[in-house]
Formats: structure tokens, C-alpha cells, sequence
């Protein structure tokens, strides 16, 4: 009898017993996270599937300028005195080095303006050791970009990320030729979006980062950990006089958004240069008026005589709050988004006169020279 009492008392205490502790392993003790399950199966966390689907489509990139040697008048003259003739032009060859992105199974090449200006020779190294000669197809100085093409079987583009799509915190890698090492890979983070204010082109609309880039970098890629496109590495923000391009950095880099170097390379392989849209005015932040959320309201400082603008009916001190229908956010951006309208392209502008608020519209015209609105 006692036993039966025993066997009842002491089996639901077992069973009790093992229910607790699933419970307390399960939701108490502490659970390994997603790296400590991958440690113990003997992984860890990496980005080389990433950086072996993009590196074949970098190119590192090699470039000579023949400069002119300074003369010496008195040398000059002795050297005539005793042959007679007079002594012939000297130059030397100045080289420098960046980095490229293959865009298209055609060869086209992105890479920076201020890596080909002015070369007389530029030589191309792919990642598997072959090399060829480029040819300039096109610059656009006003974003730092120009294309190079090389004739070459079975190239590697890269795959094209949305830059719209980035965001603050993602992890991004850098990929290029610092310092003539050549192909080397850096990781870090996107530290800021829309970065402008450097002065270093026109059209400034930056991806800021903390992978650390060198002198040579300029013009590699920019990629997620899809190994996908994300911008074109441009510049290093130094902190002091030297050059934003040059040797040293602080840990703050920038790329130019993918989105906007592939509408420069489709124009500049298209057309040989860049075909912006032009509304024809200038603006300015009215002060102590904004439309909400932060947003300027823009006041018409200037109007182009017989310019889109002026023939939709905008003018002088009107406020423009709309683009069409979207609500400006500032000047720059909203002169960003105008540039990459086609000619011919109708928009709606929102503009308030007189505390009325008119709905006007406008034929995208083609800007030439001013980077105006």
C-alpha cells in the first residue's frame, strides 16, 4: 500500500520536475544567439561570398600625363651659343593611379573624373591579371564621374544595388587599389546619407562612410553584403588643408550614389555628355516659413527670361512649396531632382502669391551652363 502511495507521489513530482527545467533552460538560462550557434559549427560571420561576386568587376587603373619641364633661359641660351640650334622640348611623365567599376559586358568602365583628367595614356588591370588599354568615352565634371571603355572577351559587371534603398547603420565594403597594393578589401557602415557642402562638385549628394579609403581608392565600388553596387568611392574628408583626395583620412569617406552614376554613364555612352533638365529660375530659402516636417518653402530670387519657368507663368518672390505634388525638402536636392528630368518633361509646380496657392505646370528645358534650377 505505502509503495502505491509512493509510486503515485513520486512520478507527477518527476514530471513536474523535468517541466521546470525545460522551462528554465528554454526561457531562463541564457539562449546562444545566431553567432555563438555558428561559432560552435565551427562558422563565423563573413562577407567573402559578397566581396568574390564583386571584386571581378573591379579594375584597378593606371594612368601617365606628360608634363612639360620648367626651362632655363640662361641654359637655353648657352646651349644655342654652342650648337647653333635651339635645344629641343623636355617633358617628363607624371603617373598616378584610381580605381574603375566594369558597368556592362561591352567594357564600360565608371570610374572618377579626377582619376583620367587630362591622362594621355590609361592602362586598365582586371582582377585576373589581364589589362588593356582604355579609351575616354565621356566625363561629366560636374559629379566627378566619367566612363572608360576597354576591349576585352568575357568581362564581369558588377550588380547593380538601389542606392535609394540605403540606410544608416547598413554595412557596406569597399573595394579598390589603395595605394597601388592592388585589389584590397575595407568593411564599415553607413554613417550618413545626402552629404553635400564639400565643394568639390556641382551636383553633391554623398553617401558617407567610415570604410576606410586611400589614395588609389578613388573610383572603386561601394557594395553591400549582397555584393551588389552602392556608389562609386570618391573622396576622403581629411579634416585639414589637404586635398579631400588625398593620402589620409579620419575615417569619413564618400561615394557617389549608384543611382545617380548610372543616369550620368546611360547619358554619357548615349550622348557623350550629360543631358540635364532646366526650369530656369533661382531660389532661395525663404527665412521663417516652412511647409511642415521640416521643409523649406523656396522664394523665386530669379527667373530666366523666355525659360520654362517664365513661359509657365512663375514669378519673381513667388514661393514654391511643390514639385510636382511632392513637397520641396531644400533647394539642393530639389535642383538634383530637376537636373535628372528629360527636356520635354512636363512638372507641376505648387507655387503661393499673394496667400493664394497656384498650380502651375512647366516643359523641362535643357540646361546648359548654369547648374541653376
Amino acid at each position: 500500500m505505502l509503495l502505491k502511495t509512493l509510486r503515485f507521489i513520486t512520478w507527477p513530482a518527476l514530471t513536474g520536475l523535468l517541466a521546470a527545467l525545460l522551462i528554465l533552460d528554454r526561457w531562463v538560462f541564457p539562449q546562444p544567439g545566431p553567432v555563438e550557434a555558428q561559432t560552435r559549427e565551427g562558422l563565423t560571420t563573413s562577407y567573402a561570398r559578397a566581396v568574390s561576386a564583386a571584386s571581378p568587376a573591379v579594375v584597378n587603373i593606371y594612368t601617365a600625363k606628360l608634363i612639360p619641364t620648367r626651362r632655363n633661359p640662361l641654359l637655353d641660351e648657352l646651349f644655342y651659343r654652342q650648337y647653333g640650334v635651339p635645344p629641343a622640348n623636355r617633358q617628363r611623365v607624371e603617373r598616378s593611379l584610381g580605381s574603375g567599376v566594369i558597368m556592362s559586358a561591352e567594357g564600360h568602365i565608371l570610374t572618377n573624373n579626377h582619376v583620367i583628367h587630362e591622362a594621355d595614356a590609361i592602362q586598365v588591370l582586371l582582377h585576373d591579371g589581364r589589362t588593356a588599354a582604355a579609351r575616354v568615352i565621356g566625363t561629366d565634371p560636374a559629379t566627378d564621374l566619367a566612363v572608360l571603355q576597354v576591349e576585352l572577351p568575357d568581362l564581369h559587371p558588377i550588380a547593380l544595388g538601389d542606392s535609394d534603398t540605403a540606410r544608416v547603420g547598413d554595412v557596406v565594403l569597399a573595394i579598390g587599389n589603395p595605394m597601388g597594393f592592388g585589389h584590397s578589401v575595407t568593411q564599415g557602415i553607413v554613417s550618413a546619407l545626402g552629404r553635400y557642402g564639400l565643394q568639390l562638385s556641382v551636383y553633391e549628394d554623398y553617401i558617407q562612410t567610415d570604410a576606410t579609403i586611400h589614395l588609389g581608392n578613388s573610383g572603386g565600388a561601394l557594395i553591400n553584403t549582397r555584393g551588389e553596387l552602392l556608389g562609386i568611392n570618391t573622396l576622403i574628408y581629411t579634416g585639414n588643408e589637404q586635398s579631400a583626395r588625398g593620402a589620409t583620412g579620419i575615417g569619413i569617406s564618400m561615394a557617389i550614389p549608384a543611382n545617380l552614376a548610372l543616369f550620368v554613364m546611360e547619358d554619357l555612352i548615349r550622348y557623350g555628355e550629360v543631358i540635364r533638365g532646366w526650369l530656369g529660375v533661382s531660389v532661395a530659402p525663404a527665412r521663417g516659413l516652412e511647409s511642415g516636417a521640416g521643409r523649406q518653402v523656396l522664394e523665386v530670387t530669379g527667373v530666366a527670361e523666355g525659360g520654362p519657368a517664365d513661359r509657365a507663368g512663375v514669378q519673381l518672390r513667388d514661393l514654391i512649396t511643390h514639385i510636382d505634388e511632392e513637397p520641396v525638402v531644400d533647394g539642393r536636392r530639389t535642383m538634383h531632382r530637376i537636373a535628372q528630368l528629360r527636356p520635354g518633361d512636363r512638372v507641376s509646380i505648387t507655387v503661393v502669391r499673394d496667400n493664394q496657392s497656384i498650380e502651375l505646370e512647366a516643359i523641362v528645358g535643357t540646361l546648359r551652363q548654369s547648374p541653376s534650377v
